[in-house]
């Protein structure tokens, strides 16, 4: 399931009007970008344009590195027009610039180059004149597909709810209706922001601008549902995506979601099991839950968790959010951990449970002579009063070793 970055979809005949009637009077290119600064309208070329313009005309959007450094400049939040400095390392000239909103809510960026990083008065009147207009046609539009994207939340929400009435339901309007194809098999992606510092509607709009590529790609069709800071794409497809294949989508999102948001919105992924029949689009959903609190509170999987890689963390992950503390630690750990060695024993005591009681693998494992092994196992059995030789007793110690993993991260978003 891949995706090429998306390109913001393109303006209207009125939006495109507006742009080139102030780029002729002003005699300057001009342009209108989405809030992820992917573009939207363009006049033409007035001997001003740079590698970035021309880059951005091919490609739809400017790349990563021009659009971390314009919405570095906080362009999102400026209150009133401005300039940004140029760069030639990016093959940026300067441009003035103004965030185009409508009732608080910010639709986009009119950009105008100005190489000397100054206009004239009556410049920035005909801009200002032009931007009101802009933000006023842009806000009709938003409307208009704000209420497409609710229907399509709402779609998502009852055929992932649990109350088989309601997605059954749900399944036979969005057939009728020719959304649903012949694909069997269903998957669900949670993408999951911490609060962030970004102005009103920008997580929503990165989460919708990184995630719609994935909605029609060449092997799957998807639906997408946000909600402040958290999306749900749920995808049908022929055949059940690999472990791998779901990585690189993971990576993918991830990979524009911090080019689009600040490094504080810390965004993690977490991906359902695969399944068989749009039926099972709930489960798919409530373990994507479970993986995204694994993506959180585990670092070793770089905010991407996949249910089908979790083993027994999709199991601990299911308790409650108030459960899973320091007092799942059994006791005999606990004392483990305060005696004199603690680190280095609970180090070997983990690689041998992990390499399945085998004194040969273990061993080897840490470059440990065999001796010298069975003695610090021995220790171990003295300090915990447990036998490693007993099953349960192994379990019992295991299942502690993955609970501190889990305990180890801070604050979890209570997915």
């Amino acid at each position: 399931m891949t995706a090429r970055p998306q390109r913001a979809r393109p303006g209207s005949p009125e939006l495109q009007a507006l742009v080139d009637e102030l780029a002729e009077r002003l005699g300057r290119s001009v342009a209108v970008d989405d809030p992820l600064v992917r573009m939207i309208c363009t006049s033409r070329h007035f001997g001003d344009e740079d590698p970035v313009r021309i880059g951005t005309l091919l490609q739809g959007r400017a790349d990563n590195s021009t659009v971390r450094y314009v919405l570095a400049q906080g362009v999102a939040q400026w209150p009133k027009p401005g300039f940004i400095e140029g760069r030639d390392d990016l093959g940026l000239l300067p441009r003035y610039v103004v965030p185009l909103r409508e009732r608080g809510y910010l639709l986009g960026l009119l950009m105008v180059v100005a190489p000397e990083k100054s206009l004239a008065e009556q410049e920035t009147e005909a801009i200002a004149r032009a931007a009101e207009a802009m933000a006023a046609q842009m806000y009709a539009e938003h409307l208009a597909a704000d209420t497409q994207k609710t229907d399509e939340r709402t779609l998502v929400s009852e055929l992932i709810d649990t109350n088989v009435a309601t997605s059954a339901a749900a399944r036979r309007r969005a057939m009728e209706s020719g959304l649903l194809g012949d694909a069997e098999h269903v998957l669900v992606t949670v993408v999951q922001l911490c609060r962030g510092t970004e102005p009103m509607g920008q997580a929503e709009t990165a989460l919708w601008g990184t995630l719609e590529g994935f909605r029609q790609t060449r092997t799957a069709h998807g639906f997408i549902a946000i909600d402040q800071e958290r999306a749900i794409l749920l995808q049908l497809s022929d055949r059940a995506s690999g472990p791998a294949e779901v990585a690189a989508q993971s990576a993918r999102i991830l990979e524009e979601l911090t080019t689009f948001l600040d490094p504080s919105a810390a965004p993690v992924i977490g991906v359902g099991g695969r399944h068989l029949g749009l039926h099972n689009a709930w489960r798919s959903y409530e373990q994507s839950l479970v993986a995204v609190r694994a993506a959180r509170r585990l670092p070793s999987l770089k905010s991407m968790g996949d249910w089908d890689l979790l083993r027994e963390f999709a199991v601990l992950l299911q308790l409650p959010e108030h459960a899973l503390n320091e007092s799942l630690v059994p006791k005999p750990l606990r004392t483990l951990n305060e005696a004199g060695g603690g680190d280095r024993l609970r180090d070997t005591l983990r690689c041998f449970l992990e390499h399945a009681g085998s004194i040969p693998r273990t061993a080897e494992a840490l470059k440990l002579h065999r001796s010298s092994l069975y003695y610090r196992l021995r220790q171990i059995q003295e300090i915990t009063g447990l036998d490693l030789d007993d099953g349960a007793h192994r379990l019992t110690l295991h299942l502690g070793l993955r609970i501190e993993e889990l305990l180890t991260t801070g604050d979890d978003l209570g997915a």
